[in-house]
């Protein structure tokens, strides 16, 4: 979507945003997530875009086509009503409702910077496809219109000069007094705040019987908004809405101050759960293989769809939801904040730009970080080096570390598992190249004893490929490795996930230390729901699980307690005050009794996930933000590994970000430190 000349953003740039837009809208169709036939004549190129991208313009289709079906079934009564299409770009709105045989009575209008409509005018009187629908009346040349049908007119006009639209579309034959629908798709938020502002109070004040579907970003301080913004701001398309109406509410108002008497407003996430049917839900989730959750989620959370009315008789509602429970989520209250500071580390640490890696603390004061995605020799890729920091004197040094023959057995694995078992022993579990294949079993990394008196640069870390017949249950990625006791024996707890096969698992594998060797140990309570995501943390003997992203891709706020018995083990649900807010892709952290949950991606508050702190015993929970005020660059918290060294109760959060949707990739640039003693103590 698009408008303007001077008075916004650098109009050829605005134009390429709609030019991307519609490519982007082409390859969702030509994948299957919209059914849309005409869309492929009016873009001519094919670029086929990555399935987040899909997601994210499926959503976006869904929303608009919600608004607009339901306005012209709850106005089908009517003899007359009208289409309004701001900045409509090569959209194809008018020939898929044609199509559909819904424009019974109803006229749509397109309005777009003259040269667009002039292209758009051409492709369909040379597209029998789209000439045949439309009948070509000949009414192009009169004023601003540059094709004119029956029922479809295209106007050429800069929508930032309103006197102008208004005496263009008076020209082309729009009514006021006729119920009529105004769309406008990422189009608003390119002009200046006043002349954008001007329009939507027109549409009010001049028309009798008036509804406005509104789709654009929101949320622009947090990091992934940061990134956005950035990204739009580098193609000379700033998003100037962001800056007077940066949330829900303030969009909210925006419209009942100018002269509109109903309005509600929803984001994607709230829009996909309440609004979209389960089947389909299920239907599109299935299309590709799919992994990239965390960034589903923020560009959801990011984008949001607005309706107005006035007077309309019975009043139009179409984002009323149809489940019970209530989708949005009010803010978190907080008991303070715990600053971040850069972690004060010598050169190295570029290695550690990276996510969906794992780092663990293999001594007191070295933390090996195997796998993930993310930048190795000045490109993103499967990263397939160890990176090494150590701590001495106060201060961390750092070092990447190849073996030479490890590109043969180190497969640049995502979302696996390891877990230390001795001091020069770790087991890594699972984890994927691809989100189409995971059968990537299990490995033991060999490490020195003495590395902790090493400089990083000299660490080696061999590697040893285990024998096929023990992984049947290491074949999942995002799940859980934790370390209990039996009987006074170590055991290996592996939990939930999910594989090529499942998008999320709930079964469990105990895997006895010494040989490696899957042992059924009977386990009774509350099954938990099956989840990935989650965090997992020893305790007592048992394992914590927090959170996660359970079936139909749902947070989940609940905690459990893997507990050993006389027999076996027993699940038992642990109850917190207030009940944690669902999240998942978060970590977390025993000590002295409290469970810390980091960070992580959460649908139900416009704030970010900070620090979570739930005492085991009272099951008191407190919540923190992470306040990134002094770091250069947006610390995003998912994605991410932490370590904590209890005896500084301090927690280092160690790489973390993603591909934000179209934006761009984001990925921490180097390991970031919070001194928790202060909430500890308090506590």
């Amino acid at each position: 979507g698009r408008p303007g000349t001077s008075a916004m953003s650098d109009p050829r740039q605005v134009q390429g945003t709609g030019g991307s837009s519609a490519l982007s809208k082409c390859s969702t169709a030509a994948r299957g997530y919209t059914r849309d036939r005409f869309l492929r004549f009016l873009v001519g190129r094919r670029r086929r875009r990555a399935p987040l991208v899909h997601r994210g313009y499926y959503i976006r289709a869904r929303a608009v086509d919600h608004c607009v079906q339901d306005f012209l079934l709850k106005t089908q009564s009517h003899p007359r009503t009208q289409i309004l299409s701001l900045g409509a770009g090569f959209d194809s709105l008018y020939f898929r409702l044609k199509d559909m045989g819904l424009l019974h009575h109803t006229v749509v209008y397109e309005v777009d910077f003259p040269n667009v409509a002039c292209q758009k005018a051409t492709l369909i009187k040379r597209t029998e496809e789209l000439s045949a629908l439309v009948g070509d009346t000949g009414g192009e040349g009169l004023g601003a219109v540059t094709f004119s049908g029956e029922d479809y007119k295209l106007l050429g006009v800069d929508l930032s000069e309103l006197s102008e639209l208004e005496r263009a579309l008076e020209e082309a034959g729009l009514d006021s007094e006729v119920p009529t629908l105004f769309l406008a798709e990422v189009v608003l938020t390119y002009m200046e705040n006043s002349r954008s502002d001007a329009l939507i109070q027109w549409a009010a004040e001049q028309f009798s019987r008036a509804c406005f579907v509104l789709y654009e970003q929101m949320l622009p301080q947090d990091p992934f908004g940061r990134v956005m913004q950035q990204h739009f701001r580098q193609l000379s398309s700033a998003l100037r809405s962001l800056s007077l109406y940066p949330d829900r509410p303030a969009q909210q108002q925006r419209f009942l101050q100018k002269g509109w008497t109903e309005c509600s407003v929803m984001d994607m996430n709230e829009f996909f759960t309440c609004c979209t049917p389960e089947d389909e839900q299920q239907r599109m989730q299935a299309l590709e293989p799919f992994d990239e959750y965390e960034e589903w989620h923020l560009k959801c959370s990011h984008y949001f769809v607005l309706t107005a009315s006035k007077g309309m008789e019975p009043s139009w509602t179409p984002l009323s939801s149809s489940m019970t429970a209530p989708c949005g989520g009010g803010p978190i209250r907080t008991a303070g904040s715990v600053p971040a500071a850069a972690c004060a580390a010598q050169l190295g640490t570029l290695g550690l730009r990276r996510y969906g890696h794992r780092s663990v603390l293999i001594s007191p004061n070295v933390i090996l970080t195997t796998g993930g995605f993310g930048e190795e020799g000045g490109q993103h890729c499967r990263v397939r080096s160890f990176h090494v920091l150590l701590k001495h004197a106060g201060c961390w040094k750092a070092g990447c570390w190849k073996e030479e023959d490890c590109d043969r057995r180190w497969d640049g694995r995502l979302y696996h598992t390891v877990s230390c078992l001795s001091s020069s022993l770790a087991l890594v579990v699972g984890g994927r190249t691809s989100p189409a294949r995971a059968g990537l079993g299990m490995l033991w990394l060999k490490f020195p004893e003495t590395c902790s008196a090493l400089d990083p640069g000299d660490m080696r870390v061999e590697l040893v490929s285990l024998q096929p017949a023990a992984e049947p249950a290491a074949l999942r990625w995002r799940h859980s490795t934790t370390e209990v006791m039996f009987k006074g024996e170590r055991y290996l707890f592996v939990y939930g996930g999910r594989s090529a096969e499942e998008p999320v698992l709930g079964d469990w594998h105990f895997l006895h230390i010494p040989g490696l060797s899957f042992t059924v140990i009977p386990v009774g309570g509350p099954v938990p729901e099956s989840r990935h995501s989650h965090s997992a943390c020893s305790w007592n003997g048992g394992v914590l699980i927090a959170g996660g992203l359970g079936a139909a891709e749902q947070p989940l706020g609940s905690v459990f307690f893997l507990r050993e018995l006389e027999r076996g083990f027993g699940w038992q649900a642990v109850e917190t005050h207030p009940a944690i807010t669902p999240r998942y892709s978060h970590t977390a952290h025993v000590h002295k009794g409290r469970l810390l949950l980091v960070g992580g991606v959460w649908l139900h508050s416009p704030a970010v996930p900070g620090l979570t702190v739930i005492d085991l015993t009272t099951g008191l929970c407190l919540d923190y933000t992470i306040d990134g005020e002094h770091l250069e660059w947006p610390l995003m918290v998912h994605n991410h590994s932490s370590v904590f060294l209890p005896d500084e109760e301090e927690l280092l959060l160690i790489g973390g970000g993603g591909n934000c949707f179209s934006f761009g990739t984001h990925l921490n640039p180097e390991p970031v430190s919070l001194n928790l003693s202060n909430i500890l103590t308090k506590q």
